[in-house]
């Protein structure tokens, strides 16, 4: 700690930058420093605030409330300082230097409170002893400076006098009452060690130190998980993240146990995007990435400044770019830098607008590889699995199943473990009736506990070899009460269908397929996106395309191919393997694929590209002639062997020279004067094929 006498003739700038400059030709002026009348302002408002801080943890009150009555004295003491000073320009130079230090220890000591304010109870207990002492500190810092202040220079009365010097005994009085705090640390370390060594905790107990820590009811409890999520996230601190792992399971287990596993209102809520004829809420613009105008899942930073979404920018620099894409600017690296404060913010419009933040709602902030090297975490996360199954199959009412449902749907979020306990448990068959509720919400948290779930290949077998649970997904994505519902139904499949057995067996099932395509017709976008993906993954097993085919796949995803990149992925995926006579047989299908190879996202020219070539190949001068017949196809092929992605660019010169071939042969046939139409003639380069 700084000495103050030390400091008193260099108080820092406010961005904390420093005051030198490395070059002495070119040197950024210091903002000016406050007059006196500004000074005695802040510090009326800045104590005025304080004095009303709330504590954030109960056991933190005697170090954080100390703050506030000290601010009380101080308020009123400055008030009097403002009226003894006729004009605050004729401030004495020591009182002005010494209440600009008193102003500097003010706002540490709002910094300390705003921290603490955002930090999750638990942390602040685990870091009680490091929060105290910077507490401390600061007490001893504003008392020197207090007594430091020149009373009599600036004419103050005795009574203020006085309250300068009381305020200055008070600081130096101040005593943390570390013992209590240490004992209740003590008692929920000794929790922690009781799970591992997997011991149930006593009901009363846990419900007795989570009061102590300020944690009494639903709300509080989820807003802490969110709040230790978070800080383990922005790695808080690294001594305790073992520590905070395990208590994010304990805070699960005890909010089922404790709180019957009620949500909060906000949590509660239906979704408001949901509704049979409208499309989910349009993200604000500077939540879309500049690159795939989605939301952004995972905002990063790039060296210009700009923010994309991880997946865009990767793909974008994965083509050989090393620009900026908005901005054009050469980048001096690639590195990503994630943005934290960005990501918290598009969170909290997910969840106030009921929009997933992930498409199958997995991995959240927490590291998956410490919670699996965390015993306390398994066992806490075991123990919350058994108590949610074993809820669940005695629970007759929609409202007790949605509570034990949401909980279940919570826990299958993160982590493989999570998800294995929660199949082993045996939720699986309980799930799938609930499929056909006809409450919105127990039927939504079913089928997204069910998505979440199937990340897991154990579990996939579970809902695979589970009486009518494909049936039941088909059933939701055709009557599911909200777009919401109906879309992770269709993600469900699609996560289903990543084994090579399911995704023959769902290829074969019309209902499926059936639905799908309905999804991809009349869906809004995001349900249009999850639909064209789980049919491109059915699309990937030859034995499906003719039904596919059958069931109306590819004239679905050549309406959709303006605003899905996926659907391109769909028909190149469909000529590949038997699909390419009905696609030519579609009107207008090659001009489309055309066109999307001129105007579409990198993806998507790359996916046109291939199936026109697929196309090309298969069926020969029939749809060449139909490419050829497109205006402006050559300059279409030209400008993406210029600037697609790699793939690209030598599908374009694949169909560059196909277009060649076709175009010579059809001349020399003209010059021979041959009677055989120009449709019939077949490059050599697809008889080879």
């Amino acid at each position: 700690m700084a000495n103050p006498r030390a400091v008193l003739t260099a108080a820092p700038s406010p961005s904390g930058c420093s005051s030198s400059s490395s070059s002495p030709a070119f040197t950024t002026p210091a903002p000016p420093s406050p007059s006196d009348g500004e000074l005695l302002r802040s510090l009326r408002r800045l104590a005025r605030d304080l004095s009303a801080c709330e504590t954030p943890a109960p056991f933190l009150r005697a170090a954080l409330a100390s703050i506030s009555r000290r601010c009380k004295l101080l308020a009123a003491a400055f008030d009097d300082v403002a009226a003894a000073c006729a004009r605050p320009g004729d401030l004495p130079r020591s009182a002005s230097l010494c209440l600009r230090e008193v102003l500097l220890v003010l706002q540490r000591w709002k910094a300390v409170a705003a921290d603490c304010a955002a930090r999750s109870r638990m942390w602040l207990l685990l870091q009680s002893d490091e929060v105290e002492e910077e507490v401390r500190e600061l007490h001893l810092d504003l008392a020197t400076l207090l007594d430091l202040l020149p009373a009599v220079e600036l004419g103050l009365a005795e009574d203020v006098v006085d309250l300068l010097a009381l305020a200055s005994r008070q600081c130096r009085r101040f005593a943390p009452a570390a013992k209590a705090e240490q004992a209740l640390k003590a008692r929920v370390l000794a929790l922690i060690h009781e799970i591992e060594r997997e011991i149930v905790p006593e009901r009363e107990r846990l419900e007795e130190i989570l009061e102590e820590v300020g944690i009494n009811d639903p709300t509080s409890c989820s807003d802490e998980i969110e709040s230790l999520e978070r800080d383990i996230g922005d790695r808080a601190s690294e001594r305790w993240t073992p520590a905070m792992i395990a208590l994010v399971g304990l805070l699960r287990y005890a909010k089922c146990v404790l709180f019957s596993a009620t949500p909060r209102p906000s949590d509660s809520k239906p979704d408001p995007e949901v509704d049979e004829d409208g499309e989910p809420p349009a993200p604000p613009p500077d939540f879309r990435c500049p690159i795939s105008l989605d939301l952004m899942r995972d905002p990063v930073v790039v060296a210009s400044g700009q923010t994309y979404d991880r997946e865009s920018i990767v793909r974008w620099f994965d083509a050989g770019k090393s620009t900026c894409p908005k901005t054009g600017q050469v980048l001096s690296n690639l590195e990503l830098v994630p943005n934290k404060a960005l990501k918290n913010l598009i969170a909290k419009w997910c969840r106030e607008n009921g929009v997933s933040m992930e498409s199958s709602e997995a991995s959240k902030s927490e590291p998956a590889q410490a919670v699996a090297a965390n015993k306390a975490a398994q066992e806490a996360a075991r123990m919350t699995a058994s108590f949610l199954v074993k809820k669940l199959s005695v629970s007759f009412s929609p409202d007790a199943a949605n509570r034990v449902v949401h909980e279940i749907r919570l826990l299958s979020k993160s982590g493989s473990d999570n998800r294995a306990f929660v199949g082993e448990a045996g939720a699986v068959p309980l799930l799938v009736p609930l499929l056909h509720s006809e409450d919105a919400g127990l039927q939504l948290n079913a089928v997204t506990a069910l998505l979440n779930l199937s990340i897991l290949e154990a579990n996939k077998k579970r809902i695979m070899h589970a009486d009518g649970a494909v049936e039941a997904v088909a059933h939701i994505m055709s009557s599911g009460a909200t777009w919401r519902a109906k879309e992770n139904a269709a993600a469900t499949v699609l996560s289903l269908a990543s084994v090579h057995t399911y995704r023959r067996r769902l290829g074969r099932n019309m209902s499926i397929v059936e639905r799908l395509v309905s999804l991809v017709r009349t869906g809004p976008t995001s349900t249009k996106k999850d639909a064209l993906a789980a049919l491109l993954s059915l699309a990937g097993e030859r034995e499906n395309v003719g039904k596919l085919v059958d069931a109306g796949v590819a004239e679905a995803a050549l309406s959709a191919i303006s605003e899905e990149e996926t659907a391109a992925a769909v028909l190149a995926a469909l000529a590949k393997r038997g699909g390419a006579e009905a696609i030519v047989g579609i009107d207008g299908a090659v001009a489309r694929l055309v066109a999307e190879m001129r105007r579409g996202t990198e993806w998507a020219r790359e996916n046109a590209t291939a199936a026109l070539v697929l196309l090309c190949r298969r069926l020969g001068a029939r749809a060449v002639t139909q490419v050829m017949a497109v205006p402006g196809v050559e300059w279409a092929i030209w400008e993406l062997m210029g600037t697609g992605t790699e793939r690209a660019r030598r599908k374009a010169a694949s169909l560059g020279r196909i277009c060649r071939r076709w175009a010579a042969a059809s001349a020399a046939d003209g010059e021979r004067g041959s009677a055989c139409p120009a449709a019939s003639v077949v490059p050599p380069a697809m008889m080879a094929s």
